[in-house]
């Protein structure tokens, strides 16, 4: 059936058509494709490709080897429309030849991506002009809505009279590094649903981002863009963020109407498995475990800045996603991941400086060197380096946010980066934290986590109000202070 609305990734879908190799376009085998969110995506064939892995080895001989083949490529025609399965496996095969009874043979193949849509020669085929995504949490993100309603009220109190009206938002649209990417609403026409116990008027907002790179690219490069938008979103709302819907655009598919305005080129849907999928009719996220949206953060900002950063803070973002929503059941892992992110968050930044400056650093390791025996000086002379230590680091980063939020989330700075560089020594070269409390412990892992959010919001230019007012409001932030201010208190030494 064909449709105007995208493929939605959490739903079934199935395509009953014609199937064949690239390379033997001639030859083609009725089969049906079947989409499961959890399943993923099945080729079952009336009929097979040739899977088997075989060699003449003399003329008239055929030997078959062990294994079987595999197909980075199968096109398809089904329900009006082109179809592209890429990393295409056979999982089974039936054959029947010289059975009693004839019939076709059986086959089922396993792909990770479908293209519902276009054909094209593999995943690095430049073959769109532009991909749009949906995110969860997008819209509530984006701080705009088509809608708005007005509830009635008279001498002060509410009386029941009431709509909700419809105006369109304008897109917000932004170029970075040569690539627009353009925020819009999609929405639909009033619906009225009338069931036997009542009736249900519906409409849907739809906020969906547009990436359209100057130039046709491939679809590796539009699941990047896709994934791209993915953090952001998964960053502003400090939980998994997961992928809704991607549609394409195809290149070289531009018309014009009758009237002469342009035809939309041909879109195409994409199904695969992100690193979270999208379950569109599940609550939104509450508002107060937003770090930001497009009113702190307005778009035009926010995204020109995560296009430059995202590559050096990614690897620190997903360790902290990943102790927020898949976090390890011992709190040694946790700390050894909040510490690690801190470690690689600050050499993303690039502010490893030096302690020493270079020549005075060669010539001191030099003199020590001088008294190390030669068996041992090379293995000496690759210890020593001119690094910054972790307590370094720590200082750090603790000093690049807004001064006021970082002494909301902790007392004393210089205690925690004592005390979380203490913690995670032991456990890394003794495999144990004798000088910890297990309260201790989760309190160095949460302010760690704190300190390193509260990095990459600054990086993306979060106002310093906002910074305090997350610290305070946000139920995380706010419980991380108070564990803070029980358990990363530095003991009075007296006079």
């Amino acid at each position: 059936m064909v449709t105007n609305d995208p493929l939605i990734l959490d739903e079934v879908g199935e395509w009953a058509g014609l199937w064949w190799l690239p390379d033997d376009p001639d030859e083609h085998v009725p089969g049906v494709l079947r989409y499961d969110p959890e399943g993923g995506l099945s080729l079952s064939l009336i009929g097979a490709f040739e899977d088997r892995i075989t060699s003449h080895p003399a003329p008239g001989v055929t030997a078959f080897h062990e294994g079987s083949r595999e197909w980075d490529v199968i096109h398809g025609a089904a329900e009006r429309r082109e179809i592209t399965l890429l990393g295409c496996i056979p999982k089974s095969s039936k054959r029947t030849r010289g059975a009693r009874v004839k019939s076709p043979d059986k086959q089922i193949v396993a792909a990770t991506t479908a293209i519902i849509g276009a054909h094209v020669s593999g995943e690095e085929d430049a073959a769109f002009s532009a991909a749009e995504v949906s995110v969860e949490d997008l819209g509530f993100w984006a701080a705009s809505s088509v809608f708005e309603g007005l509830l009635g009220a008279k001498d002060g109190k509410f009386d029941g009279t009431g709509h909700i009206s419809v105006k369109p938002v304008e897109a917000q649209s932004v170029v970075a590094d040569g690539t627009e990417y353009r925020l819009a609403h999609t929405h639909t026409l009033p619906f009225f649903d009338r069931r036997k116990g009542g009736t249900a008027g519906r409409m849907r907002d739809t906020v969906s981002i547009r990436v359209a790179p100057p130039e046709p690219f491939a679809l590796s490069a539009a699941l990047k863009a896709a994934s791209l938008m993915q953090d952001l979103i998964a960053l502003a709302t400090h939980r998994a963020a997961g992928v809704i819907w991607l549609r394409l655009e195809v290149a070289g598919t531009e018309s014009l109407l009758p009237n002469g305005q342009p035809r939309p080129r041909r879109r195409a849907d994409v199904l695969y498995s992100p690193a979270a999928r999208g379950k569109p009719d599940a609550k939104a996220v509450d508002h107060h475990r937003m770090f930001f949206t497009c009113d702190s953060l307005p778009f035009e900002e926010v995204v020109p800045r995560w296009c430059e950063a995202h590559d050096r803070m990614q690897a620190a973002t997903n360790m902290i996603l990943g102790l927020r929503y898949a976090p390890a059941r011992f709190v040694e892992n946790n700390l050894l991941t909040a510490v690690g992110a801190a470690e690689v968050l600050h050499r993303g930044l690039g502010i490893d400086a030096k302690p020493f400056p270079k020549a005075k650093f060669k010539a001191m390791r030099e003199a020590m060197l001088a008294q190390v025996p030669e068996e041992h000086r090379d293995r000496f002379k690759r210890e020593i380096r001119n690094d910054p230590t972790l307590r370094d680091r720590l200082h750090a980063l603790a000093a690049r946010p807004d001064q006021e939020a970082i002494a909301l989330v902790m007392p004393n700075v210089g205690h925690w980066a004592s005390r979380a560089t203490k913690a995670r020594n032991d456990l890394a070269h003794e495999g144990r934290t004798p000088n910890h409390s297990f309260e201790e412990l989760i309190a160095i892992v949460e302010v760690t986590t704190a300190v390193v959010i509260l990095n990459v919001l600054h990086e993306l230019g979060l106002p310093a109000e906002r910074q305090r007012e997350i610290v305070q409001e946000h139920p995380q932030l706010r419980t991380t202070a108070r564990t803070a201010h029980e358990w990363l208190v530095a003991p009075d030494i007296g006079p």
